[in-house]
Parts: structure tokens; sequence; C-alpha cells
């Protein structure tokens, strides 16, 4: 750690005053860095901050939510209640406050660059935590009872600079439309899929998108992985009751 580094750097240079004081530096640098943007580290995907202050993570994703709800050239009361609703849950009705008024900023701001905004958080994401963010959005973009192409496309875009791989995005993007073929959708496979097939895509499915994999992660996200899971687990009994095995 940088503290022990400074420490015995005072000591070469100034003996044990210059070791006290390099050492007591290097502790608050340490601590600083410790509160960086780091997933799992002091941000939504790990616990608590203690200051009622929005942090990196929380600012860049009520811009990529407001990206989202300005899609299709309208906002929402709905998808605007169901972010205030999500960011209570997640931190607490004060600092949901703050955080809400730069919410509302943002949405006034024009020319935000999704693409721009994942791709600077891709570098500080698990790939799992991104998939969460995806399904967080669908989420919005869903609070007014329908998904809009134009959400749809804006979504895309920002998986693809996530780095997302498009079979994810679609088993996502299945769980928010009732379609015939919904719950092959969801296991990633097609129509035509064997039995043994279909059961090889119900293992992996699970293994992705199992609670268990995000137990660094905040209440409210695992409760999100946890819909993701039930509706993979849903449609692998759909189609156990259509194929009868």
């Amino acid at each position: 750690m940088l503290r022990w580094f400074l420490g015995i750097l005072g000591m070469i240079y100034f003996r044990w005053p210059g070791a006290i004081l390099g050492f007591i530096i290097g502790n608050i640098i340490d601590n600083m860095n410790a509160g960086k943007f780091y997933p799992g580290r002091g941000t939504a995907f790990g616990s608590r901050p203690r200051q009622n202050i929005p942090e990196e993570f929380e600012l860049k994703l009520l811009a990529l939510a407001s990206v989202v709800i300005k899609a299709d050239g309208k906002v929402e009361q709905s998808e605007l209640d169901y972010v205030r609703r999500y960011f209570i849950q997640a931190y607490g009705q004060e600092r949901a406050n703050t955080t809400f008024r730069l919410f509302n900023e943002q949405i006034k701001k024009s020319g935000v660059s999704g693409v721009n905004i994942a791709q600077e958080l891709k570098a500080y994401l698990r790939y799992e935590s991104r998939l969460q963010v995806i399904h967080f959005l669908f989420s919005v973009a869903n609070a007014d009872g329908v998904v809009s192409e134009s959400e749809v496309q804006q979504l895309e875009s920002i998986a693809r600079a996530f780095e997302i791989n498009m079979n994810d995005f679609g088993s996502i993007k299945a769980m928010f439309f009732d379609r015939p073929d919904r719950a092959y959708e969801i296991l990633e496979i097609p129509k035509t899929a064997s039995e043994a097939e279909i059961k090889k895509a119900y293992r992996t499915m699970v293994k992705k998108y199992h609670p268990d994999k995000l137990q660094d992660m905040d209440e409210t996200y695992r409760k999100g992985a946890e819909e993701k899971f039930r509706a993979v687990r849903e449609a692998y009994e759909r189609i156990q009751k259509e194929r009868g095995f």
C-alpha cells in the first residue's frame, strides 16, 4: 500500500518524523482511493455509501436512464417515477432526493450520448453487472407499459457499447415482450431446438443469471437479477409443458 511506501521513503530521508508523516499522507491517499468508482466498493454495486453525495456510477446510470426515457421523443411521468422509486429503494430517501434533482437536470439536457457513457462505464463493470444495467434500463423504458422501437434501438446501441453479446441482449429484451416464441428467445435458442439443446441452454442460463453471482451487489440489484433468473425458469417450464418432457 502507498502508506507503507511513503513511510519507508520518509524514514530514509527524514528519519522517524518523516516516516510518520509519510505513513499518514499515504493512509489518507489510500482511503481516498478506496472510495473511488469501482464496482463492489462504495458504490451501488457494493456497500452503501456513507455520504449523501451522488457518486460517479449513480450519475452515469441516471444519464443512461435519461437517454432511454427521451429516446421516443417524450418524457413519461411513469418512467420518471420508476427511476425515483428505484433510487429510494437502493439508497434511501435523502440520498435519492439529492440524486433525483440531478436526474431532472439530466432530462433537460440535449446531446447526451448513451454510447459514450456506456463506454466509460464498461471499464469499471463486470459483464454480469453490465447485463443488470441493461435490464434496469429496459425496466425504465417499460414503466409506461410499452417499450417503443426507438427505445429498443437506443438500448441496443448502449448494449453494443457495453460489448454485450447480442444473444444476451435479445434474451433480456424478450423478457419485456409477450410474443409466441418468447420462452425460446429468453433461453437463447431457436424454436426448433431439441430437448437436449433446451436442457443444455437452461443450465447455461441458470449459471449466467443465478443471483449467487451477484452477492457483492446491493439488494436492489440482486432483486433485478432474481427477476431475470425467474424469467429463465418460467421460460423453461413453459417449454417443458409445451413439449411434454
